[in-house]
């Protein structure tokens, strides 16, 4: 019984239901400065980034083509590919939504790249058809953007503050909170944007590798309607909005003024738009914007990075990648015998 057209099914039903998850947690991301200084309130501020999150999915395939020719090359055609597809949406899924569950912001990227990882590695351990270059892919994917994006994010916020707090410096704190909360609404779309062109085109690109190798499409650039496919699956999670890690960001990991917050947005968005448009490098919003954050609160006169929580999440985007290749292995393993 040929089970292929039953894989491919499963396999876009999971990334449909990833990129909700993906929207879910990272509405908290995009948002969660802005709320806490009320910039915005929650529900506009989380219409405005369902639209703008549509937006940048919609603004270019350029990316997620890049991804697309990266990813179709490495991995195994028909049945043996779509299983390892599943496996490791299926082991980041869970860990996203236990993380999720513990207000614990961490990289839905990271977590589904390990997982295919895990879940090549594994079936090439079963003497199978495996997923090519796991190497170059764990490492320019994964272990050098967790490495490099939570030191730069940080340290530039942390640096920026100072011109932006000297450009201020005549002005009242009325005067600077209110101009502050008017720009950090502007960098709260700005990164909802930048959500679109990272997580949104890594959908698009997702799906249309699920289509490629269960053989309905040929590789080439992505399809206008898968584009508006992902678009809508991740706008959709965005305004379920994840609050449990909108309070962690906002309330649990430092204090911070409206200055503070509009720089960290900015720093934040800036990073996302290079990375998707300049370096179609995959960066983690999450970490980006939560090393922001933590970097532009630093900058004060007083201690209000609240360090040990910080640690904690550091310490989870260390495990993931550990715990999703693992995760992504097991599955691989356990789904080896269906068909």
């Amino acid at each position: 019984m040929d089970l292929l057209p039953l894989f491919t099914t499963i396999a876009i039903v999971l990334t449909l239901g990833y990129a909700v998850l993906n929207g879910f947690r990272d509405s908290s991301t995009a948002v969660a400065a802005a709320v806490r200084t009320r910039a915005l309130s929650p529900v506009i501020a989380v219409g405005a980034a369902s639209l703008f999150a549509f937006i940048g999915t919609m603004a270019t395939t350029t990316f997620s083509t890049v991804l697309v020719s990266r990813l179709n090359m490495q991995l195994p055609e028909d049945t043996v590919g779509m299983k390892l597809l599943i496996a490791a949406l299926l082991a980041a899924g869970a860990w996203l939504l236990l993380c999720w569950w513990r207000g614990i912001p961490v990289s839905s990227t990271h977590a589904l790249y390990s997982a295919l990882v895990g879940a090549g590695v594994a079936n090439a351990w079963l003497g199978n058809e495996s997923l090519g270059g796991a190497v170059a892919l764990f490492t320019g994917s994964v272990l050098l953007p967790l490495l490099v994006t939570p030191v730069i994010a940080y340290a530039a916020s942390f640096l920026l503050v100072v011109p932006a707090t000297w450009l201020m410096r005549h002005d009242t704190s009325r005067d600077v909170n209110t101009r502050s909360r008017a720009g950090q609404a502007i960098t709260a779309c700005a990164v909802a944007l930048g959500l679109g062109l990272q997580d949104g085109q890594r959908t698009a690109a997702m799906i249309t590798l699920v289509l490629i190798t269960g053989g309905h499409m040929d590789p080439g650039p992505v399809a206008l309607a898968i584009q508006v496919i992902a678009a809508s699956a991740l706008s959709f999670g965005v305004l379920l909005g994840g609050w449990r890690i909108t309070y962690t960001l906002s309330r649990r990991l430092v204090n911070f003024d409206p200055l503070r917050g509009m720089v960290a947005q900015g720093v934040a968005a800036t990073m996302l738009y290079v990375g998707s448009m300049l370096l179609h490098l995959p960066l983690s919003t999450t970490q980006a914007v939560t090393s922001s954050i933590v970097g532009a609160g630093a900058n004060q006169a007083f201690e209000s990075v609240i360090w040990h929580r910080v640690m904690k999440v550091y310490g989870h985007w260390i495990a993931t990648p550990v715990i999703c290749i693992v995760a992504g292995a097991i599955l691989a393993l356990a789904m080896d015998p269906v068909g």
